[in-house]
This record gives structure tokens, C-alpha cells and sequence, in this order.
């Protein structure tokens, strides 16, 4: 059964399989919900479309037994092709406005943005939440910019006026002083993916996310 498509989950596990993991991605998808992730993200940059899609078939298969929202990283046409709940972009992707034209009604449109211009910009075009990051430095991805900061995440959480999923480099120690800068939740590649335990590791967030909502 398809989820419910609006949810936006609290915790996004992000799989990727280009860091230090020894897992797949359908594993890692079926560990992290195991734990309690509430929304799946399939990132995966180098490989074909064809299998993009073969992956994010399984993703979806998995993602619906357990009720869970499965969003593509920066492909609009797997998205679609597969029936995902959603799909999400960079500010060098493809456009939130021509995303929301090509996607269903109901789907999720997450758009990452940087500056309050990029914020405005991207939900004025019909973004459902705005991922910002990096808060902390992180070594998920090489091209990552400077970390922002807890201030300027806070900052941006009275800016916006869509839930803010905040990325980059968050560990079990600092989910808390992120969910009380406003965040509506976090997104984690590292802190699950490279991890012994997948399992204990997404638990363990969600524990810390609820701690930080409940102050």
C-alpha cells in the first residue's frame, strides 16, 4: 500500500553506498526503517538510469510494505517511473517550479537551499521542505561547503514557512541542539550508513529527535 505522499518525516535516512558501507541499499533501507526512519532518500550519483530505476523499484517495493516515504535524490524521471512518494534537488538541479509540473499533485518536493533569496525562491515554486545544510562539517560529500552553523539554522527555521530537514554532519550528540534551533527534522547519511549497526543507530536518533521536540 502506497503512503500517505505529504507526511514529512523527522528522521530522512539518505542511502549511499559511494561512503564507507557495507551495505546495499534495499539493506540499508530495510535497517534504517527497522529502527525508525520515517522517509527514505535514494541518493545515488554515479551509475546508469536504468539502474536508478531497477534500485529504486526494490527501494519503493520496500518503502511500502512499512508505510514509509521513499524520495529520490535529484531525478524527477525515476521518481516518477518508479511511483515514489517524491523526489528532491540541489540548487543546481532541476527547478523546483518545472519538478512540481512534472510530478503528480500529491508528490513530495524537497529543494535545498542556502540563502533566505534560495528559500523564498524554492518555496514559492511549490517546495514541500527545505533541507539545509551543511549545519556541521561532514565528509559525505566532497563538494560540501562551509558548515553553517546552529545560528544560522536557527535563523533560517524563523525564515521559512515549510518544515526545515537539516543536513550535514549531524551525530547522535548534536540532534538535539538541532531539532531546538527549529528544525522540523534532520537527514543522516553517515551517522546510519557507516555504521556497524543501522539498526541501533536510527533508534537512537529517533530518541534523540522526540527529546529535543519534547523541551
Amino acid at each position: 500500500m502506497t503512503v500517505s505522499p505529504k507526511s514529512i518525516g523527522r528522521l530522512h535516512v539518505i542511502t549511499d553506498t559511494t561512503i564507507q558501507s557495507r551495505f546495499t541499499h534495499s539493506q540499508l533501507a530495510r535497517l534504517a526503517i527497522s529502527g525508525g526512519a520515517d522517509t527514505i532518500q535514494f541518493r545515488q550519483k554515479s551509475t546508469s538510469t536504468r539502474q536508478l530505476v531497477e534500485t529504486a523499484f526494490h527501494l519503493k517495493a520496500i518503502c511500502d510494505q512499512r508505510r514509509v516515504p521513499l524520495i529520490i535524490n535529484d531525478r524527477a524521471d525515476v521518481a516518477l517511473a518508479v511511483e515514489a512518494s517524491g523526489a528532491h534537488f540541489g540548487q543546481e538541479d532541476l527547478p523546483v517550479s518545472i519538478a512540481r509540473r512534472i510530478l503528480p499533485s500529491p508528490a513530495i518536493i524537497g529543494a535545498s537551499a542556502r540563502t533566505e533569496d534560495k528559500i523564498m525562491e524554492a518555496i514559492s515554486a511549490g517546495a514541500d521542505y527545505i533541507g539545509f545544510g551543511p549545519v556541521f562539517r561532514t565528509s559525505s560529500k566532497s563538494d560540501a561547503e562551509k558548515p553553517k552553523g546552529l545560528s544560522e539554522l536557527a535563523r533560517f527555521c524563523q525564515v521559512a514557512s515549510c518544515p526545515v530537514i537539516a543536513i550535514g554532519g549531524i551525530t547522535l550528540e548534536t540532534v538535539q541542539d538541532v531539532i531546538r534551533c527549529g528544525a522540523h527534522g534532520i537527514a543522516v547519511i553517515s551517522a546510519v550508513c557507516a555504521v556497524e549497526d543501522p539498526i541501533q543507530a536510527t533508534c537512537r536518533l529517533t530518541v534523540e529527535i522526540q527529546q529535543g521536540l519534547s523541551v
